[in-house]
């Protein structure tokens, strides 16, 4: 009997190991501050060439409402990890903080799993680990040489998991990179936000060509695929961890900074060319991932696989509309208040409404960089570039640049509503007018349902968790001359 019972259990083992020979692999490529709709599938301009994201929208699937959970860094990539609302991960909710350790994340389940795992340049973050963390890194073991390190580590018919991370196009810029490569900077489209002049154009000529570099690291992935015969076993997906770096845009939740760039191809398994319209959340990511890998969705996660949709459903599998919203990007206020700008947001195909709980708070933080919490913190809730400069020091030159300070720096009321269909670029707030007085009020309570029943604190029953009290472990966005007299610079 106990012989049987050997013999039925390796031949279980060698059953199993087959069936996991045929699992898909995954590769999950993010950009970091790569927002929508900067890719050339979208067609927002002739100027950007993304042909390795294109490739991936034709052989499979372009997605034109993908969402981020929040517009900050650690906090989007924690919520793309978790599969959960940024909101429900306590201090992970917040940039530069760390990730608690009862949490699960869709690597290491893969990994418990058989899958490789492994991850290369900017994956969790950034933040500091602690606990189990240390030395076992969210993303799997970091391959300092790439994807090649990582295929050439993989043990023989084992299915792989790799996040390919990048730094691009996050700030600093080369200046002029963008110029100098041969873009026509009057071809490029501006968000409606930004005054037209050639500082910005120029800025935004630079951004492109970091997501460009960002996207030759994708088609090199690619043919490695392509070279060990692996390109159609794998779920490929390229996507964004939020908005560009720019004013309006990164740390803001419109569309300019919580929308992004997704696409995503498998092979045969999803039929080449389709377009969703549908919503989804890249807190969906975690378990599409786990379900085509045939490992067990946790209860916790509150992503909703894309599977369905991918193998047939379409959009009618999608979500009708989706949740994102902001904790503490940088504590960015004047001292003490070492708070960030806490807002919810509802995105439908016909409006976006907000709610901004601090309203008082400047919302991309103060212009009184003497005052600040963080020492000479300005403006600090968007990177330092020249459209930032361009845009403060332009701020009285004319109505335009005025409009264009006060919608990227000025104070803003407790709730916004935009009328997509009438107004895309979602510059026009008409909370306050009269004929959309039903439309706010319905917006609002639906977003506070959904918000209590997501196990938001702001919402839920009793105390919530206190975001602002998180230790904050980076720095600040400088004003050009703080430190000055003390360096003994003029």
């Amino acid at each position: 009997m106990k012989g049987t019972a050997g013999i039925l259990a390796f031949f279980f083992c060698v059953i199993g190991s087959l069936l996991a020979d045929q699992r898909p692999n995954i590769l999950f490529c993010i950009a970091d501050d790569w927002g929508w709709p900067h890719a050339g599938a979208y067609k927002n301009d002739e100027v950007l060439k993304t042909p390795a994201f294109d490739r991936i929208a034709r052989e499979g699937v372009l997605f034109h409402h993908a969402y981020i959970s929040s517009p900050s860094c650690t906090p989007s990539r924690n919520a793309i990890l978790t599969g959960q609302w940024h909101w429900r991960l306590g201090p992970g909710a917040n940039l530069w903080s760390t990730l608690r350790e009862d949490l699960e994340v869709y690597p290491h389940l893969l990994r418990s799993a058989g899958y490789h795992v492994g991850s290369w340049r900017k994956s969790w973050g950034p933040g500091r680990l602690t606990g189990k963390w240390k030395g076992n890194p969210p993303a799997g073991k970091v391959y300092s040489k790439g994807f090649a390190q990582f295929l050439a580590d993989r043990p023989e018919k084992k299915p792989f998991c790799f996040w390919l991370g990048a730094s691009d196009p996050h700030r600093a810029y080369k200046l002029h990179s963008g110029r100098n490569s041969g873009m026509d900077l009057s071809k490029i489209k501006l968000f409606e936000h930004f005054p037209d002049s050639e500082v910005v154009r120029g800025d935004v000529a630079d951004y492109y060509y970091e997501v460009q570099r960002f996207d030759s690291d994708v088609a090199s992935a690619l043919a490695l695929l392509e070279q060990k015969g692996e390109l159609d076993n794998t779920v490929i997906v390229v996507t964004g961890d939020h908005g560009m770096p720019f004013p309006r845009c990164k740390s803001n939740v419109y569309d300019s900074g919580s929308r992004v760039p997704l696409a995503l191809r498998w092979g045969a398994k999803v039929k080449r060319g389709q377009v969703f319209n549908g919503f989804v959340s890249t807190t969906d990511l975690a378990p599409t991932f786990l379900e085509v890998a045939g490992v067990k969705i946790p209860n916790a996660m509150t992503g909703r696989s894309l599977l369905s949709g991918l193998l047939g459903k379409g959009d009618s599998a999608l979500r009708p509309h989706v949740l994102f919203g902001k904790e503490r990007h940088v504590p960015s206020q004047e001292s003490p208040n070492m708070g960030g700008y806490p807002t919810r947001a509802i995105r439908t195909c016909d409006f976006l409404y907000i709610r901004n709980y601090e309203p008082d708070r400047w919302s991309n933080g103060t212009p009184n960089w003497q005052k600040a919490a963080l020492p000479g913190a300005w403006f600090a809730d968007t990177d330092n570039g020249p459209t930032k400069s361009y845009i403060v020091n332009n701020k009285i030159r004319d109505d335009v640049h005025r409009r264009a300070y006060e919608l990227c720096f000025g104070k803003r009321p407790a709730e916004e509503l935009y009328d997509i269909k009438k107004d895309p670029g979602q510059i026009k707030n008409v909370a306050s007018e009269k004929a959309y007085a039903t439309t706010l009020a319905k917006l609002g309570r639906q977003l506070s349902n959904e918000l209590a029943a997501s196990g938001d604190p702001r919402h839920g029953a009793g105390k919530g968790f206190d975001f602002d009290a998180v230790p904050y472990l980076g720095g600040a966005p400088k004003h050009p001359d703080f430190g000055r007299k003390k360096s003994g610079r003029k």
